[in-house]
């Protein structure tokens, strides 16, 4: 009796003891596993990454940006039947367990004891998944488990039940890319949640378990089995009646892929913009996972129009140049060619260009081939399109026949010739770049922008980073500065041959026009618009150009423009938005302006973060009306130049437009004011204008530069671009006139000799400061002298060798 005592004393210590080791070592093991997980306080502040999403103008959306494609959505805005499908497919007992349920865990644990092999069972409630998700491990591991279990018990003690489904709905995966409900509903049927049906939910609630296995594509019947379950799920759980699960069982499985890209409001070369600016304001991991609602100032009218009328340009100033030829083949045409054809990388924002191979070649023409599309599984459709190109298709080559440019196998470019015809016009991807960006005058938003042909095949964008000489659209600035230095815009100015010497040991410089042409003594005016480089330089040197620097820093064209007399001519470098926010000041009164992409930024929560309009709105926040004044927006605005110089300015820069370039602009019924730009050797070849409501640049030049042939000029291949965008873009738009501000005198003048004269008879109206306009009958020795005679070379040696100071 007493061994049996002894007996059951020691093996209840000992008993004792492995249960006290144990739960040592249990708590030892919960207490190393519990190091790395997160407290209640970082519980309390997590916040997903969600989409950052950029709108247009009128709120459509141009891009998104995300590494998770997350849109937040409350719970409170979530339809109860999707809340029903979830708690039915995933966790009926949500509300009633405290994170975890144990039966479910016994049930995995002895599956998996008795299972050798396979996938591990893990029986995860709805916390569990939510503390999967933010332990950011898909490990199938005994350690993973216990620490999703022990952050599940700490999900439940800081959040309330509704917090964690509504961070489970929004955390989700569902594949496809997409994380959260509302990106799933948009992403798979392009539909918002409270928009799906009833099918559609079931659906959606079937993918977390294993989106893969139930793709809309390549598992189709597994999809619509588990989507079945879950409705037959709802139905047991009394969230619905069995006759309406039954119906929605009966409805196919139509998923519709939503796919949001710049290319769809052709507005790459913007939104890449827009995304660099996020970037380096606020970061990549704030870009990617902050959330940001980003409007932006696109008008995707005005975006269509600058793209179609910069594209029409390049391509018109290419075919000019004729046919070069096709650089890649298909090795052979027989079979399915389709195939083939699909493999080839293709440019994804050119349409309604497409790509094409072609079949056979005849004495008409050619048949050729398009390239298939892909469904929304990726895989290539079945079926193949073909077209025909007749001659008037390659009339443009300066060849009659097909046969003598096309060879079968060749892979090319076509063009419908009409919507939905069967007959092409042969085209070919331009060697020539180009830039095209609109900005409002008054407040700095940029309305459209390209960068080029095709920012699918070049994502370097021409408006904002590429350096190049303006050519005589830097020409306004000089005459700004004189005009601010006591020149009227009918001061006389000697147009003749200048000889400049350069200092000891160098070739004099001797700027001439372009047309080869002298006419004496000439107005300020007829300076700027019959582009007078002697003058200029006789302006530049009279003033200074130093003083001309500083103007060009103050209009924001060149920061340090280096006071060289060759810099009045535009032999320094700028970019098209810098020339076009310049000419913008011009016509909004000389106010500095800060060119944007962005009207405002708002963070996850709704708070705006970044507004560019900066003014200050007294009283606009009032409660109510009680007859006082309607509020206006204040706030100190820069004035870089005198608003009568600027005046002045948009006046001659008007006679540029009316007396130069009448046939570019005729029709167009409405003032604009503006200067072309052909720098040496036809490299570079600009228009940059305004009319009272947009200003507008244009550039066009090889990347690499070289002379566009002698026959480029900016007149005749910048400005038209402008004239067909101006047309598209103000459309319906009431007509304004350029706001003469308080003290400008018009003056009817003779615009050869700048006297006054009566009104009429080639007079016209031109604006002065006060006091300086001219008298009733006034003479001058320069004018009156005769101006068929052209003097002798002017020398005129500078203080330095190569520049004044």
């Amino acid at each position: 009796m007493r061994f049996a005592l002894r007996f059951f004393a020691f093996a209840a210590a000992l008993g004792s003891l492995i249960v006290v080791s144990g739960a040592m070592a249990t708590g030892v093991l919960l207490w190393h596993l519990s190091g790395d997980l997160p407290d209640h306080a970082e519980l309390a502040r997590y916040e997903p990454a969600v989409t950052t999403r950029l709108h247009a103008a009128d709120g459509r959306i141009i891009a998104e940006y995300a590494r998770e494609n997350r849109l937040y959505i409350p719970l409170a805005a979530i339809p109860q039947r999707i809340v029903a499908a979830f708690l039915s497919a995933e966790d009926r007992q949500f509300y009633e367990h405290n994170g975890i349920d144990p039966k479910g865990i016994g049930r995995a644990l002895l599956a998996n004891l008795a299972t050798e092999a396979g996938r591990p069972q893990g029986a995860s409630t709805i916390t569990q998944q939510v503390a999967k998700n933010l332990l950011l491990s898909r490990e199938q591991t005994y350690s993973r488990k216990i620490k999703e279990i022990l952050l599940a018990f700490r999900i439940e003690e800081a959040f309330s039940k509704d917090r964690i489904l509504e961070l489970y709905l929004n955390e989700i995966y569902f594949g496809m890319g997409h994380y959260g409900i509302a990106a799933a509903a948009l992403g798979y049927f392009d539909k918002s949640v409270h928009e799906l049906s009833l099918a559609e939910i079931a659906y959606l609630a079937a993918l977390p378990k294993g989106p893969n296995n139930y793709h809309p594509f390549r598992h189709p019947e597994a999809a619509i089995a588990r989507r079945n379950w879950v409705l037959e799920r709802m139905a047991a759980n009394g969230y619905i009646r069995q006759d309406v699960a039954d119906a929605a069982m009966e409805e196919a499985l139509v998923v519709d892929p939503r796919s949001v890209s710049p290319h769809e409001a052709q507005a790459g070369y913007f939104a890449e913009e827009v995304r660099r600016e996020l970037a380096n304001r606020y970061g990549e991991t704030a870009l990617y996972e902050g959330g940001f609602s980003v409007r932006t100032t696109l008008d995707p009218k005005m975006q269509a129009a600058a793209r179609r009328s910069l594209v029409d340009g390049l391509v018109r100033f290419d075919e000019a140049r004729g046919w070069r030829g096709t650089e890649i083949r298909l090795a052979s045409v027989e079979g399915d060619w389709g195939a083939s054809l699909a493999e080839l990388p293709a440019l994804e924002d050119i349409d309604p260009w497409q790509l094409a191979v072609v079949l056979a070649v005849d004495a008409k023409g050619a048949r050729v081939g398009l390239r298939p599309d892909r469904n929304a599984a990726g895989a290539v459709e079945t079926v193949r399109r073909t077209g025909r190109i007749a001659a008037r298709g390659i009339r443009w080559t300066g060849k009659s026949r097909a046969s003598d440019i096309l060879r079968v196998g060749d892979v090319v470019h076509v063009e419908p010739i009409k919507a939905r015809s069967n007959e092409y016009r042969l085209r070919q991807v331009p060697e020539v770049s180009g830039a095209l960006v609109a900005l409002e005058p008054e407040t700095g938003r940029i309305r459209a922008m390209v960068g080029g042909f095709s920012f699918s095949q070049n994502q370097f964008n021409r408006v904002t980073q590429a350096w190049r000489q303006p050519g005589s659209t830097f020409k306004a600035l000089v005459y700004a500065a004189a005009l601010d230095s006591g020149y009227t815009p009918s001061s006389l100015v000697l147009d003749a041959p200048l000889s400049i010497d350069q200092g000891p040991g160098q070739a004099p410089w001797s700027p001439g026009n372009h047309n080869g042409r002298y006419e004496g003594p000439s107005t300020l005016r007829m300076g700027l618009e019959r582009s007078k480089n002697v003058m200029t330089v006789r302006l530049a040197r009279d003033i200074g150009m130093p003083l001309v620097s500083d103007y060009a820093r103050r209009l924001g064209v060149q920061d340090d423009l280096p006071p060289l007399l060759a810099m009045a001519l535009g032999a320094g470098e700028t970019t098209v938005l810098r020339m076009t926010a310049a000419y913008a000041m011009f016509v909004n009164g000389g106010r500095h302006i800060r060119p944007t992409l962005i009207e405002y930024i708002q963070d996850r929560h709704g708070k705006t973060i970044f507004r560019h309009d900066r003014r200050r709105c007294m009283g606009c926040a009032a409660p109510s009306w009680r007859n006082q004044s309607a509020p206006r927006p204040t706030g100190e605005t820069e004035q870089v130049i005198d608003p009568l110089t600027a005046y002045q300015v948009t006046s001659l820069l008007e006679g540029v437009v009316e007396r130069t370039l009448p046939r570019v602009f005729s029709g167009l019924d409405r003032p604009i004011a503006g200067k072309t730009g052909t720098t040496n050797d036809a490299k570079d070849l600009w228009f940059v204008g305004s009319t009272p409501e947009l200003a507008v640049g244009v550039f066009l030049g090889y990347d690499r530069p070289r002379s566009l042939g002698r026959s480029a000029y900016g007149s005749v291949h910048a400005a038209p671009i402008v004239r067909a965008f101006l047309e598209q873009a103000l459309t319906n738009r009431p007509q304004s006139a350029f706001r003469v501000p308080a003290g400008i005198k018009l003056v009817p003048v003779d615009p050869f000799t700048g006297i006054r004269s009566a009104p009429g008879a080639g007079a016209i109206l031109e604006a002065f400061k006060p006091g300086t306009e001219p008298p009733a009958a006034e003479t001058s020795p320069i004018a009156g002298s005769a101006s068929t005679d052209i003097p002798a070379p002017e020398t005129f040696a500078p203080p330095g060798p190569t520049y004044i100071r």
